[in-house]
């Protein structure tokens, strides 16, 4: 592979995480104004606003793709569905703390069924690499796991690791679709199918709809826009990029990053300490990180 290409990919992926560091939180902020459904289609409205135009101006061309592509499409926009509002649904019953902590198992359910479809990469190379981040990852947000529960945490905890099953799988088919799409065109057709799926049961969950527009807070406005700018628009698509160049089993390994990204935000803006436990936690989730990249490219 060439190593300029592999780099950018590492960099998008990196990107990806610490945009989607700062997601659950704004996630959670937005559920106090919008129901989840609006949540997900508002975010994703937004977000082809941006990527759609995008795709014109660097591609300038039509999307040519047979019956096939467009079930493949299709059932890629189930996951996206899936992902979005399984994570907003499991934030209704569990703190946003607990739920990133559950985020950490990302890598391990992507890597196993990666392995155990594509046959890529041997889970037996990139186990070690994903334990280590996941102790990482439980030095990073579990040490104050037992503090966050919410109202029904085994019942949110379902949502979020049902979420990561879409998310994994979602990952895996992209790669296979993008050896003959760019990921951009990917990125907003299947963005474009999560909407239409979900227009229908904005009639049996809405808040926005039903309030009006003058019900949004300030921070729900700005929660909002970073969730369609970064964690959708510019997150999803550096995802994407990234796949495309590594693969998903290696790429999965960097959600790890998720907990730690979200920790270096809550520092330098809301000024929260960071002690020596979670000193360790990031640098065993980045050793993880390391393991994962090192074993899978022997």
């Amino acid at each position: 592979m060439n190593v300029s290409r592999e780099s950018t990919a590492y960099t998008a992926l990196i990107t990806a995480a610490v945009v989607w560091g700062g997601s659950v939180v704004a996630q959670k902020i937005m559920l106090g104004a919008f129901s989840a459904v609006e949540v997900s289609v508002f975010r994703g409205l937004g977000a082809l606003g941006i990527l759609i135009p995008l795709w014109w101006w660097q591609e300038q061309s039509s999307i040519k793709w047979g019956s096939r592509d467009l079930g493949i499409l299709t059932v890629l926009g189930l996951g996206v569905v899936g992902n979005h509002l399984l994570i907003l649904y499991g934030l209704h019953y569990i703190d946003a703390g607990a739920a990133g902590v559950i985020i950490g198992a990302s890598p391990a359910i992507t890597a196993f069924l990666s392995s155990l479809i594509l046959k890529d990469v041997p889970f037996g190379r990139v186990w070690l690499g994903c334990a280590v981040s996941f102790v990482g990852v439980a030095f990073v947000s579990g040490v104050n796991a037992s503090n966050t529960s919410g109202e029904s945490p085994v019942l949110g905890g379902t949502f979020v690791l049902l979420a990561l099953v879409s998310w994994a799988l979602y990952t895996i088919g992209s790669r296979r679709v993008m050896e003959r799409m760019s990921p951009l065109t990917v990125n907003w057709t299947t963005l474009l199918i999560s909407i239409l799926i979900q227009i229908p049961l904005l009639w049996t969950d809405h808040k926005v709809l039903k309030l009006g527009i003058s019900s949004i807070p300030v921070s729900g406005w700005m929660a909002l826009a970073y969730v369609i700018v970064f964690a959708t628009a510019l997150g999803q698509q550096a995802w994407l990029y990234g796949v495309s160049g590594i693969g998903p089993s290696r790429a999965g390994v960097f959600t790890n990053l998720i907990p730690v990204s979200s920790l270096m935000l809550s520092l330098v803006i809301l000024g929260e300490a960071l002690d020596f436990v979670k000193v360790i936690g990031i640098v065993l989730v980045l050793s993880g990180v390391w393991l994962v990249t090192r074993s899978s490219s022997m």
